[in-house]
């Protein structure tokens, strides 16, 4: 019988799938960047409700890895790793990208030959960006460059100096093409239980410095 599989991304918004193979049997998104925390569990609990199913009939947990922001990405793998040990179910990590680039190569026939340059906010005037050469005979993307960060006229720059002509793409990365790109990683022998979050850079928040003096100075 074909896996279940829940999957789920929070790179941008929150967005919670639950596939199995390639159909998608539910489906929830919450646009809001800043509430992960606070719609995480709902939107597990909603995608399990409406494909009529329990904790324990998923086989698979498949997490978008990013590249993204830490404090979003951090709720979405910490969900993750504790929806599978609690359902002794397998984890499945997916760059985020990839997903992106399979759901744009499967949906646009149109795209050109050229490489195509995925890229999202990444804040600081920055985005995050990996360059992909189609699709391989196992209907994975081919990575060619990144995931990595940095200007984004630089890094087009760059890279059009290398591969020539390149095809811009921007998006979000939805659970249901995580759930695909797992599932099709795990068909092809590829799939990799690395759930290490891609921050690519150092998160905003930094931990104070105890030593540091705050004021001024009185003198006795």
């Amino acid at each position: 019988m074909t896996q279940i599989t829940l999957s789920i991304d929070t790179t941008s918004g929150t967005s919670v799938s639950i596939t199995q193979g390639e159909g998608a049997l539910a489906f929830v998104s919450q646009p809001n960047g800043l509430k992960h925390a606070e719609t995480i569990g709902d939107s597990i609990a909603k995608v399990l409700k409406n494909a009529e199913l329990n904790p324990g009939d998923i086989d698979v947990v498949a997490v978008g890895r990013g590249p993204a922001l830490f404090t979003g990405l951090r709720v979405g793998i910490a969900a993750a790793i504790m929806f599978a040990q609690a359902v002794d179910a397998k984890l499945v990590g997916v760059v985020s990208h990839d997903a992106i680039a399979l759901e744009k190569y499967r949906l646009d026939a149109s795209l050109p030959e050229q490489p195509l340059f995925i890229y999202t906010d990444a804040r600081r005037g920055e985005i995050y960006w990996a360059l992909y050469g189609g699709l391989d005979h196992h209907g994975l993307p081919i990575l060619l460059a990144g995931p990595s960060v940095g200007k984004h006229q630089q890094v087009v720059d760059d890279l059009t100096m290398v591969h020539g002509q390149i095809t811009e793409v921007t998006g979000a990365a939805f659970a249901t093409w995580i759930g695909r790109a797992a599932a099709l990683q795990q068909a092809a022998g590829v799939a990799s239980d690395d759930v290490t979050a891609l921050y690519l850079r150092a998160p905003d928040a930094t931990e104070p410095n105890p030593n540091k003096a705050f004021g001024k100075r009185v003198s006795s």
